[in-house]
């Protein structure tokens, strides 16, 4: 059973009592997984750049979109529309598939990893999580990576409240730490 197939049976029943609701359609439920790449290192590389464009696409399957610069730092050395970044949003059925993966292979992978700490759902009910390295992910085989490098996954939910969010996640298998 897909973590889609299992939220609709079983998740969304649950939700809905734990949070008195009187209709499903109000169940908080994850809107979109967005995976970013900042090139701090890399700037100047356009090899770099090449390199975590296709980590990206092996990860979501999606091609990445180039972000830029929407002021000139001197102390960064950044200048405007200069590109600092790259990144992924998924919706639909590639966001499932990849947070069934995220929470059924990559976490697990994770040296030294302790669970999520339940700081990282904000106020409205959204997760994020960084990666030091892209190496847990079972789309990277680690004889071929030239440069490890770290990314941002951020999970947007309907939830609203961190309560909300913090239930959703636990739910969905998000391995969280023990308070």
């Amino acid at each position: 059973m897909t973590l889609k197939e299992r939220y609709q049976k079983d998740i969304l029943p649950t939700l809905q009592k734990e949070l008195k609701l009187k209709q499903a359609a109000q169940a908080p439920k994850p809107l979109k997984v967005v995976v970013s790449v900042g090139l701090s290192q890399g700037i100047k590389d356009t090899k770099f750049l090449d390199i975590v464009e296709q980590t990206l696409i092996r990860i979501t399957g999606q091609k990445p979109v180039k972000t830029k610069a929407k002021k000139s730092i001197a102390s960064f050395k950044i200048r405007e529309g200069m590109i600092v970044g790259t990144m992924v949003t998924l919706r639909g059925d590639r966001m499932w598939h990849f947070l069934t993966r995220l929470v059924g292979a990559t976490f697990p992978r994770v040296r030294d990893f302790r669970g999520i700490d339940p700081k990282h759902v904000d106020g409205r009910g959204n997760l994020s999580v960084g990666f030091r390295e892209h190496l847990p992910f079972p789309e990277i085989r680690p004889d071929e990576v030239e440069r490890v490098h770290g990314l941002q996954i951020t999970v947007a939910s309907s939830a609203g409240s961190h309560e909300a969010g913090l239930l959703l996640f636990k739910a969905l298998g998000f391995p969280f730490r023990k308070a």
